[in-house]
């Protein structure tokens, strides 16, 4: 029997999190995890960001508030991230396509030094081409010249950089800071501190 003054009981828990999407799932829910314990994105996660950009286009006066409200983003921040997600997806095909031109470029200058090091190239001074006696065979040979494929050495080494540079193969560079910190009390006796 009840009297009418007993405490409200609290009503269960919605097991689904607030801020459902236009398909009434929520973005956190079961995401999938790399093995870092990162969010992955998913097809579902690159069509709401891709949504959510269209949405800011076509409706220019929406906040990123508004945003997170209207698509089930926790934060603000989150509707923004989803936005600059949105418009590196839309840029990344043209930027794969201009990496992938350049990678062809820089192979074809690769090869070119690489048949220059294969070549003999003989040294001319004043249009004329040297030759030396050689103490073995006892015959003029043309003097060959290093300074061509010396050359040729370096233009690879340049070219195998921006090619790593390209395609980010470098390890960023790693700095080691040490030091030490000395502090000194003034106005206190030292017999006073211990």
């Amino acid at each position: 029997m009840t009297t009418g003054n007993e405490p409200p009981v609290p009503a269960e828990p919605d097991p689904t999190p607030p801020g459902p999407t236009n398909d009434g799932e929520h973005p956190n829910w079961e995401r999938p995890r790399n093995g870092m314990g990162r969010f992955q994105r998913t097809l579902k996660s690159v069509r709401r960001d891709a949504a959510t950009a269209e949405y800011l286009a076509d409706h220019p006066g929406t906040t990123y508030d508004q945003l997170a409200e209207r698509f089930g983003y926790c934060h603000r921040k989150d509707a923004y991230n989803a936005v600059l997600r949105a418009k590196a997806d839309i840029a990344r095909p043209a930027i794969t396509k201009l990496i992938g031109d350049e990678s062809v470029e820089l192979d074809a200058l690769y090869a070119e030094a690489c048949a220059i090091l294969q070549r003999r190239h003989i040294t001319v001074s004043h249009g004329k081409v040297i030759t030396w006696l050689n103490p073995e065979t006892q015959q003029e040979e043309t003097l060959l010249d290093d300074g061509p494929k010396l050359a040729a050495i370096q233009a690879a080494l340049r070219i195998r950089e921006s090619y790593r540079k390209l395609h980010g193969l470098d390890q960023p560079a790693q700095v080691a800071v040490s030091g030490s910190v000395k502090y000194e009390v003034v106005g206190v006796a030292e017999e006073d501190l211990t």
